[in-house]
C-alpha cells in the first residue's frame, strides 16, 4: 500500500493536482487506501488533452450525405427489407442495446429515466414499454432478442433493483444484460479535480461514447460474441416511440452492407436544435446544430428545402467487427462546462450557482467517421420519436404521450374504427397485441374498445 500512496502523490504532483496532497494525507486506513487506488486509475492523458482543447477549430467541409427515405418505399421493397431482417432476428444474429444511464430529476422524476410514467392511460413506464415490444418481436422471431442495458454508476443498482421487483416485465432475466458505463473525474475551469466526498473524486459517467469500450470492459461484447450476433440495435431510453429492433432496418443495413446505419427524422426547421447527419470531410458524421455554420443551416436545395434536413434521434445499428475494432479506439472527449455539486478540501459540500466545471463526455457518434459508409434512413417523426427530455412542453412526458396514443389512434382508424367510435376516448394499443399497427383485425380491435 505504501508504494501505491507514493505512486499516488507522484501522479498528483506530475499533473498539476497538488491540492489533493492534503487530502491524500489527511485520509486514513480504508479512505486513503480508496482515495489512492481512484487517484492511479485516472487517465491523465485525456485530462491534459480536455485542458489543451482551444475553441479555434479548423473549418470543416460539410456536405449532404446520401440517404433513403422509408415513406417512399415501394410495398415490394419494404418487404424485401423487412423479410431480410427478420431473417437475421430468426437466426438470433440481433441484440439490441439501451442507453440508460440518466436521470429523470431534470422532469419532476425522482429515479432513473426509464422508469417514468409519461401519463398513458395504462400507466405503462418506458422500459415497460420497450420490454413488451421486444416480447413482441421475440415472439414473431421465433427467441428471445438479447437486450443490453447501459447504466451508470448513479443509476446501476436502482434500476437492476427496478426490473427485479417488477418481474423484468416478462423478459426472462437470463436475456438481459446490465452493465455500467465508464466514468471520468470532473474537472474545475482550472483543470483540477474535483472532490464529491472527503475522500472521493467527483466522476461523472462519461458519455455514450463510451459504449464500445465498456461494452468490452465489462464482458458485456464477449457474451455477444458468445452467442453469434453480426448486428446490435442502439437507441436512447428516452424515445417512447422507438421501434425496437426494427427489422426493416436491420435489413437495410444488411443490404448496404456498412458497418454503420443511423436512422434520422426531417428537421422541423432550420433553428431545430438537433445534431445532422452529413458528409465531414468526406466521412459519414453527425454534426451539432452548434457546430454548424448559420449560412449552411438555412441553405436550401431547387425545391426550397434544407440541404442540411437530417436530424439525428440517436437510433443506431452496428456490426459487431466494427465494435470489436473500435472497443479501444481513442476518440475526443468533449468539454461540456456544467455546475457541478462538490465537496472543498475541508469537507464542506459547495453547490455552485453558474457552470463552474468541466464534465467530460465521449459522443457515440465520434465513431462514425471511422466506417468506410453509413446508411441513413429517414423516417417519420411522429411514428418513431417522442424524446422526454423537458419536464414540460416540446419533449416532453406529455407530448410522448400524445404522440404514441395519437399513432396508436391512426392504427385503429386504419384498422377500420370510425372516428365515431373513437369519440372521446383514448385508445392505447398493448405493444404486446401490435408493435407496428400489425396483427389488428376486428376482433382485436373490439376486444380493445371494449376494454378501454
Amino acid at each position: 500500500m505504501e508504494t501505491k500512496l507514493r505512486q499516488a502523490e507522484a501522479l498528483l504532483r506530475e499533473h498539476g493536482q497538488e491540492h489533493l496532497l492534503e487530502v491524500l494525507g489527511r485520509a486514513s486506513g480504508e479512505q486513503q487506501e480508496s482515495l489512492t487506488e481512484q487517484i492511479l486509475a485516472i487517465d491523465y492523458r485525456a485530462l491534459k488533452e480536455v485542458g489543451t482543447q482551444t475553441e479555434e477549430k479548423r473549418d470543416a467541409e460539410l456536405a449532404p450525405i446520401p440517404s433513403l427515405d422509408a415513406e417512399q418505399w415501394s410495398e415490394r421493397e419494404r418487404e424485401s427489407f423487412a423479410e431480410a431482417g427478420w431473417a437475421e432476428l430468426k437466426a438470433g444474429r440481433v441484440g439490441v442495446i439501451v442507453v440508460a444511464g440518466g436521470q429523470g430529476s431534470r422532469l419532476g422524476h425522482d429515479g432513473p429515466k426509464g422508469t417514468m410514467d409519461i401519463g398513458l392511460p395504462s400507466g405503462k413506464l418506458l422500459f415497460q414499454i420497450q420490454a413488451e415490444r421486444l416480447l413482441n418481436v421475440s415472439a414473431r422471431a421465433g427467441r428471445f432478442v438479447p437486450w443490453y442495458i447501459m447504466t451508470s454508476p448513479d443509476n446501476h443498482d436502482v434500476t437492476a433493483a427496478f426490473f427485479r421487483e417488477h418481474g423484468y416485465f416478462g423478459y426472462p432475466e437470463e436475456e438481459i444484460y446490465f452493465f455500467q458505463q465508464h466514468t471520468m473525474p470532473a474537472i474545475d475551469h482550472a483543470g483540477r479535480l474535483l472532490l464529491s466526498g472527503p475522500a472521493e473524486i467527483n466522476f461523472t459517467a462519461s458519455g455514450n461514447g463510451e459504449c464500445f469500450s465498456s461494452l468490452a470492459r465489462t464482458g458485456a461484447l464477449a457474451d455477444m460474441k458468445r452467442r453469434g450476433l453480426a448486428w446490435l440495435f442502439y437507441y436512447n431510453v428516452d424515445n417512447a416511440l422507438v421501434k425496437m429492433a426494427d427489422p426493416a432496418f436491420i435489413g437495410a443495413a444488411v443490404h448496404f452492407g456498412y458497418p454503420v446505419a443511423t436512422k434520422v427524422v426531417e428537421k422541423k426547421d432550420a433553428g431545430e436544435k438537433v445534431g445532422m447527419a452529413c458528409l465531414k470531410d468526406g466521412r459519414p458524421s453527425i454534426v451539432e446544430y452548434t457546430e454548424f455554420p448559420p449560412s449552411l443551416l438555412e441553405e436550401r436545395d431547387a425545391a426550397g428545402r434544407l440541404l442540411f434536413n437530417l436530424g439525428n434521434m440517436s437510433i443506431h445499428l452496428f456490426s459487431l467487427p466494427f465494435i470489436e475494432r473500435h472497443a479501444d479506439t481513442d476518440v475526443p472527449y468533449h468539454a461540456a462546462s456544467k455546475k457541478i455539486v462538490h465537496v472543498d478540501r475541508e469537507g464542506r459540500t459547495v453547490t455552485p450557482e453558474k457552470p463552474n466545471a468541466y464534465k467530460l463526455e465521449r459522443f457515440i457518434f465520434d465513431f462514425f467517421p471511422l466506417a468506410e459508409g453509413m446508411t441513413v434512413l429517414k423516417v417519420n417523426r411522429e411514428e418513431e420519436f417522442a424524446p422526454v427530455k423537458n419536464k414540460e412542453g416540446a419533449d416532453s412526458p406529455e407530448s410522448a404521450r400524445r404522440l404514441l396514443l395519437a399513432l396508436h389512434r391512426r392504427w385503429l382508424l386504419a384498422a377500420g374504427v370510425s372516428e365515431e367510435e373513437l369519440a372521446g376516448q383514448e385508445p392505447e394499443v398493448s405493444p404486446l397485441v401490435s408493435c407496428d399497427g400489425e396483427g389488428l383485425d376486428a376482433k382485436t380491435v373490439r376486444e380493445l374498445l371494449d376494454h378501454g
